[in-house]
């Protein structure tokens, strides 16, 4: 259970302060879906980097488990990154050096949890079975963002952090790229907590919050 609570946080700009969060709260429950919404600038990209610990919240609590994250250490941060969390970002992150199939093992490696079964699952799932000696620079926009959500849960992590990962993609792109989404997840017993800009994709997970201007819009 992921819960977030009265979550705040601030950043300071050549213009002054600028509030993002303004007091969120969020219950994510175990093996579930939400579909994070809200126009460009509510805070939702600073609300999933804060869970990630890649960013500290200014007040407020981030549980997961029971167990607070917004308290840890950096190294404790970077433990939850490497074991507790599979994360999707909006422009791939792949590592250019690496080659598809080094990429997809990655997370897995550095978690210690490394499954050349589930892996081998994967890149079948995503279509990446053939691809798998070709660079991150080889393939089109649609197989980078298959790869980085292989990436993602070849550690079967806990929790699958997603920004906008059909954000570049057609919408007949969009939904098979989600529906291998939703179906390697439910195959990890992961939860997903996903950014998205489309309504119509966010009616396919269990839950839907929007934030507007840093809250959470009833």
């Amino acid at each position: 259970m992921l819960i977030v609570e009265n979550l705040h946080k601030t950043f300071t700009t050549a213009q002054g302060t600028l509030p993002v969060l303004r007091g969120v709260d969020l219950h994510l429950p175990a093996a579930t879906s939400l579909a994070l919404m809200g126009e460009s600038g509510s805070g939702k990209s600073t609300l999933l980097h804060l869970i990630a610990g890649l960013e500290r919240p200014d007040s407020g609590r981030i549980l997961f488990d029971g167990q607070p994250l917004h308290t840890r250490t950096e190294a404790g941060l970077a433990h939850w990154r490497r074991q507790g969390i599979g994360l999707v970002f909006q422009q791939y992150n792949l590592i250019s050096s690496l080659d598809v199939a080094a990429n997809l093992a990655f997370q897995a490696r550095l978690a210690d949890r490394h499954d050349p079964a589930w892996v081998t699952h994967l890149a079948e799932r995503l279509g990446l079975a053939p691809l798998l000696q070709r660079y991150p620079e080889q393939l089109s926009g649609g197989q980078q963002q298959r790869l980085a959500i292989g990436r993602a849960l070849a550690s079967r992590p806990a929790l699958v952090l997603a920004d906008e990962p059909t954000g570049s993609l057609d919408e007949a792109s969009s939904e098979n790229v989600l529906d291998l989404l939703l179906e390697l997840v439910g195959a990890s017993n992961s939860s997903l907590l996903m950014v998205t800009h489309s309504a119509h994709l966010a009616t396919r997970l269990h839950q839907r919050l929007t934030l507007h201007l840093g809250r959470v819009r009833a």
